[in-house]
């Protein structure tokens, strides 16, 4: 069996793997698209560290870790279960954290803050309260500056290290990488975001004391183990799932209740089978994603005006 065994054909095979990360479009999205218009380069460039990493296959377990990491803050984890609909729309759900992300990465700069403004503005709905890890009642809002840090927080170290361990190299380095994304930040509205891989570990620990597991944890973690995907695509997934585990800090781990692949007490290598998989998904998607395509189509335009 392979890592993603195709169905009939190869066509049918890459429909469904393309349609896992567009929800199932059946054309490339429009704001992929419109992402070649605008009227700047973008707060990035196909030189940047922010490309490297997002143009690769690492996102994919990147967004594994990330919703991982996320779910240990409590009130995170409150806004996720109460008003989140992932466990009803997964695709819908991942097509809009990639419409984001992707917005902001290959749009010119008011693309990338209209599209924050979007999400910001879905936020605003997003309150309630939470049990935080004394056991005390809190409020929570998806935009409070300290809970939308977290996110920002899980999100740049999950791209930051999936790569690390499963991609190539990245220009300038983990330092490029965190203080490019910094911009991703501040425009969520989060203050001082960090701008290098020491402030990113420096701000992640000082949260230490407030994460911690719940039944909504559990919860989290018992779709994104088993999710809804078609059958030719399940075994590959699982392989991407350790592979997110595997790079996990200890601590994280541990309060997942989550274990690095092993064979009893030997731990298993992850790292080729998931460079396999990410190998063949690329072959799937291709090698240049539309939301590149259309900024490239732009920088383009750009440059021969000028």
């Amino acid at each position: 069996m392979s890592v993603f065994s195709p169905p009939r054909s190869i066509a049918s095979w890459r429909r469904q793997l393309i349609g896992t990360f567009s929800n199932n479009a059946a054309e490339i999205p429009q704001w992929e698209l419109d992402l070649a218009e605008g009227d700047d380069v973008g707060h990035f460039g196909p030189e940047s560290a922010v490309w490297a990493v997002h143009g690769s296959m690492t996102p994919i377990i990147a967004g594994i870790r990330a919703l991982l990491l996320q779910a240990l803050h409590p009130g995170a984890m409150a806004g996720v279960h109460d008003f989140s609909d992932y466990r009803s729309d997964p695709l819908g759900r991942l097509a809009g954290t990639i419409r984001w992300i992707f917005t902001v990465t290959y749009g010119d700069t008011a693309a990338a803050k209209a599209g924050s403004d979007w999400v910001l503005r879905l936020h605003e709905r997003v309150h309630g309260t939470y049990t935080d890890a004394d056991g005390a009642v809190q409020p929570y809002s998806a935009n409070d500056p300290e809970i939308a840090r977290w996110v920002h927080l899980a999100f740049t170290d999950a791209f930051l290290s999936s790569h690390q361990r499963y991609g190539g190299p990245i220009p300038g380095g983990a330092d490029a990488y965190v203080a490019e994304w910094a911009v991703a930040g501040e425009l969520m509205g989060i203050p001082d975001p960090p701008r290098s891989e020491a402030e990113l570990r420096k701000q992640m620990a000082g949260y230490d004391t407030q994460l911690r597991s719940s039944g909504y944890v559990n919860e989290a973690l018992s779709f994104l183990k088993r999710p809804p995907l078609p059958g030719n695509q399940r075994f590959g997934y699982r392989v991407l799932f350790a592979g997110a585990v595997a790079s996990l800090e200890p601590r994280h781990r541990e309060l997942l209740g989550l274990r690095a692949p092993h064979l009893g007490p030997v731990p298993l290598p992850v790292k080729f089978p998931v460079k396999l998989v990410l190998g063949v998904i690329r072959l799937g998607l291709g090698p240049q994603g539309p939301s590149e395509r259309s900024a490239r189509e732009r920088i383009g335009r750009l440059s021969t005006g000028q």
